[in-house]
């Protein structure tokens, strides 16, 4: 059965308006087979050839040799023609995700998704991101300029080629991408920093609490995160404390928990070669299309191989000859919120240390498809710009709120990544994050000479006074005081222990000289690391690549370790048989979260309707159900004592005992009332999910639908967790290094796969091995990478 092309994009728009397959098919007149046979000759079609040769500007050949898992091994005689070739191959497997970025960072996304997607377009236009990209592109050196001018000429040469032809999603959408500018790649990268760094509802949340709470030992309870004595650098590594400051502020139970990472590293005396060993797993949520783009670029000055973001020319993780290093986002507060004071005899004023001070203000005009504009006022006072329609839902009537944002003044990012992808050693690779001020992370590295180490890239604002909610904005005692000086960020090399550990949790402990203002994650997987590579060393003597990537695949959980004797001795009491038969799998389980295990099921279950109950004993409506997600370090205390009196009637618990009858009834309701079947397997699947997911069919076309998966938010193995226990952030893509290797290389593995086309053979074939915990060779050597070389492109003037 054949179709004119016209009826093929009449059929791919429809299906893009949310029409749904049984729709077509029966305005098409095709059986669900015919169907089936159509949308993968269209899918397929759209797959750009990986072999052969191909026109692009470029002084000489290059040639992108492509692995068995499609993964681009790019070589060239000199920078610029690498990240022409860079940019070519980037755009060959992401062109749609690159220009899905790129409206999500200019707030151009209602152009083609209609009033769905407002809010982000608001987002970005109030933030400002456009505005922002153009300062960076002031700012950078001609170097940068120079690859990231290549990097945009190898893009648009791709697109060109392919115009009648592009990825599907672009008919679906029925709309053509514009030629690309390298202000372009500044804004998504912008975007991916305020990802990273923005964060709102972790300081509007806080808020919400005081104005219920009080600022007092109820508060401090909410604050009061989880495992908070797990820092990452070691107790007397960095210099004694500089005269009287504010701590550092304690572990908040984030409301994002499991969107962090992991990283570790051993010293050679502690590993089992005698060199350095270096894992990483950047937890992200998983999608249909990975944030992170594999290559390995070979040039003038480069032989790196490692993940870029997808849209930013550099690799953020991976190694070269010389240096390998890993990645954990720091959540040291780069971004404030303050509550502006207004008087109504002075309209578009705010108050300033005693003086009346005008607003700033313009409007922004959102183009929505199908309907008219959208105009919207941004105004600004000295702080920036008001964001009370970015808040969380419960604080949007407490403005108006500004937010300083670090990045409103300045970036350096992918200053600094060029830089680090050709360091030669360890020294140098930490001097290469100077320009570096947003955002901040963690990196834990290590180089051919032996030496390891970790630092804190990206600056942190100094602020004369702690506060963790909104700060008056009236008060010039509230004002960044400067920043803490690069030589003084934690950093540290070749510790004494012989090994360093960062899970976004807290940096130092409150002795160190500068306040950090950090908002870390529980430091659970922190902890659960540290074990792991004590008890190895303990217990062998020295750690091994093998031992990592069992790491990886660890699902003990440290929080169900703490908190299930709690639980027991309360329901130990209870006489109901239901209950009874529960406890006793809670009892006998081994606080492992494996598909299998039917106590991981009712553990993580009674602890979702646990912290509900928590946060309604105080708090209401829509108050409550913000709160209720960071919340968890309370929650975790409250099952063994209240010494605050948080339950007002003093019914703690009986308040346990309720949550987990809840639990039974969510459990009945969900899995059947054999207890026998309630594997947590059959609540925790991983679905892949495509950013045109929710329209129609497409879901249905386009997402990844992998099934269950173990672990959790908690554990080392981090799969994510969501309201209905569905997986969906977490270690997509792992990596493990041996500065050993001859030829030097890395191990790596990725969940979603190389390929954003659904109609390729690449789009997911990567899951098994990432389920398993096998991996992937990439080599630096080319002779050693051409092995497995499935594919080569040569791209010529």
């Amino acid at each position: 059965m054949t179709h004119s092309k016209e009826e093929s994009r009449h059929w791919l728009r429809q299906l893009g308006r949310g029409e749904s397959i049984e729709s077509i098919c029966q305005e098409a007149s095709m059986s669900r087979e015919q169907f089936e046979s159509w949308w993968k000759a269209e899918t397929s079609a759209r797959v750009p050839k990986m072999g052969g040769r191909a026109s692009a500007p470029v002084d000489a050949t290059v040639e992108i040799e492509r692995d068995t898992w499609s993964i681009p091994h790019i070589y060239a005689q000199n920078d610029v023609d690498l990240f022409v070739g860079f940019g070519y191959a980037m755009a060959q497997d992401r062109l749609f995700q690159l220009d899905y970025l790129r409206r999500r960072a200019l707030g151009r996304l209602a152009e083609i998704l209609g009033r769905v997607a407002l809010p982000e377009d608001t987002l970005a236009r109030t933030v400002g991101l456009p505005r922002l990209a153009t300062e960076e592109w002031s700012r950078v050196s001609q170097e940068t300029r120079t690859l990231l001018e290549a990097f945009t000429r190898g893009v648009n040469a791709l697109q060109e080629q392919v115009v009648d032809q592009l990825p599907i999603e672009f008919d679906l959408l029925d709309y053509r991408p514009e030629e690309w500018s390298p202000i372009d790649f500044l804004a998504i990268e912008a975007e991916f920093q305020w990802y990273l760094t923005g964060r709102l509802h972790v300081i509007a949340i806080p808020e919400l609490a005081k104005r219920v709470l009080g600022d007092g030992p109820l508060y401090r309870d909410i604050l009061l995160g989880e495992s908070d004595n797990e820092s990452i650098l070691p107790p007397g590594s960095y210099p004694s404390q500089r005269g009287a400051v504010e701590p550092i502020g304690f572990t908040q139970s984030a409301p994002d928990e499991g969107s962090g990472s992991n990283n570790w590293v051993v010293s050679g005396d502690k590993s089992l070669t005698g060199h350095p060993l270096v894992a990483s797993d950047p937890h992200v949520a998983i999608n249909a299309q990975s944030i992170w783009y594999e290559v390995h670029l070979v040039g003038e000055s480069f032989n790196t191989a490692g993940a870029a973001y997808t849209g930013i020319p550099a690799l953020i993780l991976g190694r070269n000859e010389h240096v390998a290093w890993s990645i954990t986002n720091n959540i040291c507060s780069q971004r404030d919120l303050y509550q502006e004071k207004t008087d109504p005899e002075r309209p578009n004023h705010f108050l300033y240390d005693g003086k009346w001070e005008a607003t700033k203000q313009h409007d922004e005009v959102i183009r929505v498809k199908g309907e008219t504009d959208v105009t919207k006022t941004i105004v600004a006072s000295r702080h920036g710009p008001i964001v009370d329609e970015l808040l969380p839902p419960a604080a949007r009537e407490t403005g108006p709120v500004s937010l300083r944002w670090l990045r409103a003044s300045r970036g350096g990012w992918l200053e600094s990544l060029l830089q680090m992808n050709r360091s030669n050693n360890a020294e140098e690779f930490r001097a290469s994050t100077r320009s570096w001020h947003v955002p901040t992370f963690s990196l834990i590295f290590a180089d051919t000479n032996g030496r390891i180490g970790y630092t804190c890239a990206g600056r942190i604002p100094i602020r004369e006074k702690s506060e963790r909610a909104y700060r008056p904005g009236w008060d010039p005692g509230h004002q960044w005081q400067g920043l803490i000086a690069f030589e003084d960020l934690p950093h540290v090399f070749d510790p004494p222990r012989g090994w360093l550990a960062s899970a976004n949790n807290r940096v130092a402990a409150d002795d160190f000289p500068y306040p950090l203002s950090g908002t870390w994650s529980s430091g659970h997987r922190a902890e659960r690391i540290r074990e792991l590579l004590e008890s190895t060393i303990k217990e062998k003597g020295r750690v091994s690549l093998e031992d990592f990537r069992r790491m990886h695949q660890d699902v003990l959980s440290l929080r169900a370790c703490e908190c299930v004797p709690g639980l027991l001795a309360v329901l130990a009491h209870e006489r109901d048989a239901e209950i009874n038969r529960a406890a006793t799998y809670l009892r006998e389980w081994n606080r492992r979260v494996e598909v299998d295990s039917i106590g991981a099921t009712l553990f993580d279950v009674f602890f979702t309707h646990w912290e509900r109950t928590v946060a309604a004993e105080r708090f209401t409506d829509a108050t409550m159900d913000a709160i209720r997600g960071a919340i968890g370090g309370l929650a975790n205390r409250l099952l063994t004592a209240d010494p605050n009196r948080w339950f007002m009637n003093g019914d703690r618990t009986e308040k346990i005992v309720s949550a987990f009858r809840q639990t039974l009834a969510t459990l009945r309701d969900r899995l059947g009332n054999d207890m026998s079947e309630w594997q947590w397997g059959r609540l925790h699947h991983l679905r892949m999910r495509h950013p045109l997911s929710s329209r129609g069919s497409l879901g249905e076309l386009l997402d990844i639908v992998s099934g269950p998966v173990k672990g959790d938010v908690w554990t080392v193995c981090n799969t994510g967790f969501d309201a209905d226990c569905q997986a969906g952030f977490g270690g997509g893509y792992r990596l493990l290094h041996d500065l050993s290797a001859s030829p030097p290389g890395m191990w790596a593995i990725e969940a979603e796969s190389q390929s954003g086309h659904p109609g390729s053979p690449h789009y997911a074939d990567q899951f098994d091995g990432w389920s398993d915990g096998q991996y992937h060779y990439l080599s630096l050597d080319r002779s050693t990478a051409s092995e497995s070389t499935q594919t080569t492109l040569r791209l010529e003037q």
